[in-house]
């Protein structure tokens, strides 16, 4: 005698059906509202002539790195430029950038909400483990289902993808400031707001800011896949190599992402860590804000010295 089967995925499509027809009206309003800002942050980027974007991107690579972040960067962008495949690219980190965007702003409270409380955190541990574990292009049958396709159904579907490691971290560097510093704010009568935003926000930044790294690397492996909804760019590209076994296009599509990939990683693991890197602009620049003011404070403990060496002068009778 076989065992009964559960038809789960007949009552989930209910649920699913129950919920698209409820809240139609929601939808659509998330629909409208990220296509719109996705397109008009694409279409900006694009506005812009690719050797402006590129130098901003080497700047700011050297003002958080260092100078050989930004001639890397240059030339490597530059390289997507002449594989022609820059508007690709473009559409791509538009995705990537809405959709981290949105993801940072759901882990964040999220992350904050489960370090404050245990209970909370049990209840999201096995929500965010089956977030991680279920496969990526499951997610992509509900974003169709629900926004049809283009850019909307791959941000959904990148956003549920890549939010369980900015909510883990958010949690974790919370979870890790020291009890006596916080011990320390309450001593001084600090409201747990004023903690949260003095103490244990500034103090986690690190770990928060390598989550929204693991948000940024997730976001840009499923972007590659938010290509089989039809959302525009290199995903795009990605797929059209594999479906008409284009080898060549395959190659330049994944070095482009390989490309955008290593850049935003860099950056953000710079902002996390700020004081790492002694070769960057920002440093540079205290560097010599420093030394001036060692000078100036040398300067003055000279004349100090020379006014004491100085022998005084006895008024004459």
């Amino acid at each position: 005698m076989g065992i009964p089967r559960i038809p789960l995925g007949d009552w989930g499509e209910i649920a699913f059906d129950w919920f698209r027809d409820t809240f139609s009206w929601l939808v659509d309003i998330i629909k409208v509202a990220l296509d719109t800002i996705t397109n008009g942050l694409v279409d900006g980027l694009l506005a812009v002539p690719f050797p402006v974007i590129i130098l901003i991107f080497a700047l700011v690579g050297w003002l958080l790195r260092s100078w050989q972040l930004a001639v890397g960067t240059a030339l490597s962008l530059l390289l997507i430029v002449s594989m022609d495949l820059w508007t690709e690219a473009m559409q791509t980190l538009g995705l990537v950038l809405v959709a981290t965007i949105i993801a940072v702003i759901l882990a964040v409270p999220l992350g904050i909400l489960a370090a404050k409380s245990d209970k909370v955190s049990a209840v999201f541990r096995p929500v965010l483990d089956f977030m991680q574990t279920m496969p990526a292009f499951v997610y992509l049958i509900p974003a169709v289902l629900l926004f049809s396709i283009g850019y909307v159904p791959g941000i959904f579907a990148t956003v549920i993808f890549a939010l369980p490691p900015g909510v883990r971290f958010t949690e974790l560097g919370i979870r890790g400031v020291d009890s006596e510093t916080v011990e320390a704010g309450q001593a001084f009568g600090a409201t747990p707001g004023k903690i949260l935003r003095g103490i244990q926000l500034p103090l986690a930044t690190p770990t928060i800011m390598a989550g929204i790294n693991q948000v940024i690397m997730l976001s840009l492996s499923m972007a590659v896949l938010a290509g089989f909804v039809g959302a525009d760019g290199l995903g795009k590209e990605v797929v059209a190599a594999v479906s008409g076994q284009r080898l060549p296009l395959g190659i330049e599509a994944g070095l482009s992402i390989v490309i955008i990939a290593v850049f935003l990683d860099r950056v953000t693991a710079a902002l996390g860590n700020p004081g790492d890197y002694k070769t960057s602009l920002i440093a540079l620049i205290r560097k010599r804000r420093d030394n001036r003011e060692l000078a100036k404070g040398d300067s003055a403990n000279l004349d100090v010295e020379a006014a004491k060496s100085k022998p005084a002068v006895l008024p004459t009778p």
